[in-house]
């Protein structure tokens, strides 16, 4: 059964915030990759994906996020992440991906950026 992912953008100034709940994993990756490519096509160069709510990270969230930091950076932006929690924040720090994606504390921290 697949587990499901609340993804919502929402504009925040210049940037974009997308608040992610769930776990991102093989099924539900795609509905976040799907997010982030609306966003990017829409305009939005500078992304901040809220990963508070989010339970679960494997290689395919991992995948998004690093596609999507590599749009932003192509359109002129940025891409930053929020609040993950510490098995997330372990998995990037593993990964050697909190070197690459700047990680905020804070929505305001990582908008004001």
């Amino acid at each position: 059964m697949t587990e499901s992912l609340f993804v919502e953008p929402k504009e925040r100034g210049s940037w974009t915030v997308v608040d992610v709940k769930g776990e991102i994993d093989l099924d539900t990756a795609p509905q976040l990759k799907a997010v982030l490519g609306d966003a990017i096509k829409g305009g939005a160069i500078n992304i901040a994906v809220n990963l508070e709510g989010v339970e679960f990270l494997d290689s395919s969230g991992l995948g998004v996020l690093i596609g999507s930091l590599k749009r932003c950076k192509e359109a002129g932006g940025m891409l930053a992440l929020v609040s993950p929690r510490r098995p997330i924040r372990k998995v990037l720090s593993i990964t050697g991906l909190d070197k690459v994606i700047p990680i905020h504390d804070t929505v305001e921290e990582a908008t004001s950026a």
